[in-house]
């Protein structure tokens, strides 16, 4: 044995339920679940029934599995893959009439594969994806990992009190829907700071005072969560690879305005990915281990320009046929336009998967077989993070991927998959690493999050969170029962409001009206809730128009229920 494979999958999208439907709001929720949640379980299921442990470690955030378990969820499923069903129904009618049989009978894949779903979702997983998942993880198939709570990008937020808020809401969540504490968690956009004198880096912050703080690490650890992930340039140094700029045009275009000033760190040769390392500024109460990305293999699988999903047979993400936006053409070419994209044939399709898998099965096996090997004979572990969304919503074909990958694994010799926290715990880490700043993201630092579209966002982020602390420090110890329901829902909006996502769709253009306008509404939101807080103080009352705004925020908003406000007390 060679040594081990560790998959894992980032389950992530922003709180959209109740904010909007199509073309952005909840169907971003309905496509991931059928295009890749629900398969994803399928094949986990389907794995077990084999007698195959896949032995993945997933991510599901905080924020997406309230999504999930929101009763309102269910109905909304629903009605989407009617809808997806009845298009294919009527696309296959309409490629009848016009003697397109081959196309229609696409149309009928569609129509089955949503069925399917449908089936899957109501009766396998009796309407609970989290809980399908939960099923497994206490099943001992697969590690579930939790994540800041509404995906907060923690090295631009002011406070650490925030921080640690991200981190407690989204640990005390997870407790809430799978049972137990996390082992691990996704630092979101694998970013990360140290402990350092820190200023804000924004424009009308420069007067204020550098200030101490301690590394993202810390919280992590003093919420009991044992590891995380950083992308491999923080290790290793070089360049980093980036995750997002193949998919986004608006992108390459931001990263063409800052690529000249980009200037790799120099590269250590004394460090591997393949190892697990305490990071470096915990004390032995809240030291916390940290797995790196390996760059030698996650390429081969994300890249649409140079990886397995770029293959000529598998069905194009991008061209879509209305009514339905059902999808009926191959990738074709690497550098094929639109126009040209030919009909998608499921035929040759299950072989190309099995013969990537494998393929993949013996990089890793190759890449192990060169890595040296400990004087203890500790295994190495290959770590291969990618967002879950990849496999089946960007790559229809994905999950049926993994399927054969976790096949051809438990078949092989040379190396065997494994869960994080299984390597963490058979093999602690040895070595104490200091990490740099920086994250996933194209140059490896906060450019996508924070650059000249961007930037005035953080100061309403600052500005709440200020004012949080504040009423907090004030009001925090009031015991009165609407006092703390007005605060636990001002930290709802302040949560909402450092979600990550916003900023990241602004600098993309892939939604960037949908997200100032969400931003915003968040942010005045908080704002209504702070004084209401403060006329409530004084009165210990509400008026007929503050009770109905509250009430409406808890309507729209109704997040972690479980919310406690003593976790904004600490800094």
């Amino acid at each position: 044995m060679n040594g081990h494979l560790a998959i894992v999958l980032h389950s992530h999208l922003p709180y959209v339920l109740t904010h909007g439907v199509w073309p952005h709001g909840a169907d971003w929720l309905n496509e991931c679940c059928a295009e890749t949640y629900i398969p994803m379980l399928d094949v986990c299921y389907k794995l077990v029934e084999e007698g195959i442990s896949p032995k993945l470690t997933i991510g599901l955030t905080p924020i997406l599995c309230e999504q999930l378990a929101d009763p309102a969820f269910a109905g909304a499923f629903r009605t989407y893959v009617d809808h997806k069903i009845e298009s294919a129904v009527l696309n296959a009618d309409e490629f009848k009439r016009t003697g397109q049989d081959k196309r229609a009978a696409l149309a009928e894949m569609w129509r089955d594969y949503y069925i399917g779903i449908k089936r899957a979702f109501e009766k396998s997983y009796n309407k609970s994806i989290v809980g399908a998942f939960k099923r497994l993880q206490d099943e001992g198939h697969i590690e579930i990992i939790t994540c800041g709570a509404t995906h907060g990008y923690f090295p631009l937020l002011h406070d650490d009190s925030s921080i640690d808020a991200q981190i407690a809401v989204g640990k005390a969540n997870y407790e809430k829907h799978f049972g137990r504490e996390p082992i691990g968690m996704w630092l979101p956009e694998c970013a990360y700071r140290p402990g350092y004198s820190w200023k804000p880096p924004i424009a009308g912050c420069e007067n204020e005072p550098a200030r101490d703080r301690m590394g993202v690490e810390y919280y992590v650890g003093k919420n009991h969560i044992q590891y995380f992930f950083v992308d491999s340039h923080l290790l290793l140094g070089g360049k980093a690879m980036g995750t997002y700029l193949a998919r986004f045009d608006a992108l390459k275009r931001l990263w063409e305005q800052i690529e000249k000033e980009y200037v790799p760190r120099p590269q250590k040769e004394d460090l591997t990915t393949l190892d697990d390392y305490w990071a470096g500024t915990t004390s032995d109460m809240t030291r916390v281990a940290f797995f790196t990305r390996d760059p030698n293999t996650g390429l081969q699988v994300w890249s649409g320009e140079y990886g397995y999903p770029g293959a000529p047979e598998y069905l194009d993400f991008h061209k879509k046929h209305f009514p339905g936006g059902h999808r009926y053409w191959r990738v074709t070419g690497r550098k094929v336009d639109l126009g040209d994209k030919q009909p998608y044939d499921p035929e040759p399709i299950e072989a190309r998967l099995k013969e990537q898998a494998e393929h993949f099965v013996g990089l890793v096996a190759e890449h192990l077989s060169k890595a040296p090997v400990d004087e203890d004979g500790r295994p190495n572990v290959v770590c291969a993070p990618f967002d879950t969304e990849l496999f089946g919503h960007w790559w229809f074909e994905g999950p049926r991927w993994l399927y054969h990958l976790a096949k051809a694994m438990h078949k092989s010799e040379a190396v065997s998959m494994v869960t994080c926290g299984e390597y963490l715990h058979n093999h602690p880490p040895k070595t104490v690493v200091d990490l740099p700043e920086g994250s996933w993201g194209e140059g490896g630092f906060h450019f996508i999050w924070l650059n000249k579209d961007t930037e005035w966002t953080w100061r309403h982020v600052y500005r709440a969170e200020a004012t949080m602390k504040h009423l907090i420090a004030k009001h925090g110890e009031d015991g009165d029962p609407m006092m703390r329901r007005i605060l636990a829902q001002l930290g709802r909006e302040l949560l909402l409001l450092q979600s990550s996502d916003w900023q990241f769709l602004i600098s993309t253009w892939s939604a960037r009206d949908y997200a100032e306008q969400r931003f915003m509404e968040h942010d005045s939101q908080f704002n209504r809730l702070a004084q209401i807080v403060e006329r409530y103080a004084g009165s210990r009352a509400l008026d007929e128009g503050d009770a109905a705004y509250l009430h409406k925020c808890e309507a729209i908003d109704p997040v972690f229920s479980e919310l406690d406000i003593s976790v904004w007390k600490a800094d």
